[in-house]
Parts: structure tokens; sequence; C-alpha cells
């Protein structure tokens, strides 16, 4: 009887946390856009309430290290960063966080990456609407 129980408890406890889990990094309110670049290299924008502003994390994955990229990333339109970003060990990847005002309405964030070495070219576009308090 005491095998059953113990064997009964740990399967319990390996589905609360297999099933429950869920990233750090992510929560429901989130906007995440995932998505193949022009090359081999792959995004992902992500768009998550800040204390009544809205914070913007662009990921570009390329699984080579040391590639310069030219980054645009835009809010309504409006050019908020601009900047040159390599990619970095371990993953071969790079990633700016910005934090922005949250509009009324919907907020469009865009975001442009191009490699100075071989002219791939990544581009994401996500909206949230996280409402004004």
């Amino acid at each position: 009887m005491r095998k059953i129980l113990g064997s009964a408890l740990a399967a319990c406890c390996l589905a609360v946390f297999t099933l429950g889990a869920q990233p750090a990094f992510a929560n429901d309110d989130d906007v995440i856009v995932e998505k193949d670049c022009s090359g081999p290299s792959d995004l992902k924008l992500k768009l998550s309430p800040e204390h009544g502003r809205i914070e913007v994390e662009f990921e570009v994955d390329q699984n080579v290290v040391g590639d310069s990229w030219r980054v645009v990333l835009r809010h309504d339109g409006e050019r908020f960063f601009r900047g040159v970003l390599v990619t970095q060990e371990p993953s071969g990847s790079f990633e700016v966080r910005r934090v922005v005002d949250n509009e009324q309405g919907d907020d469009l964030i865009q975001a442009k990456a191009r490699n100075l070495a071989t002219d791939e070219l990544c581009r994401g576009a996500a909206v949230a609407t996280f409402g004004t308090s």
C-alpha cells in the first residue's frame, strides 16, 4: 500500500510541475510574435505590460556568434531605437529591451534587423492593447 501511495504522489507532483509550468519570462497578458527571417535566423518580439507602460523585447537567434545586425524599433511609426547589435555567445543571438509609453488604444510595435554581413532580413510586428489607467 505504501508503494502505491508513494507512486501516486510522485505521479501527481510530476503532473502539477509538467502541466502547470509556465516559463518565468511569459505571462497571460504578453503578446509574443515568433517567425522566421529571410534566411536561417528567427526572431521573437514580445510586448508586456510594465507599470502602465509597454516593455518591448526583440531577439534574433542566428546561431552564429559575432555577426553585426542593424536594428530599428518603431512604436506607432515613431522610431525609438536604432543601433548595431552583435550576436553573442553562447547561442549566437542578440536581444534589445526597451520600455515605451502605453498610448490610448492599440500600440503597434515594429521591429526590423538586417545582417550586415549576409543581408538577411528579419521583420516582425505586434499590436498590444493593454489599456491605460
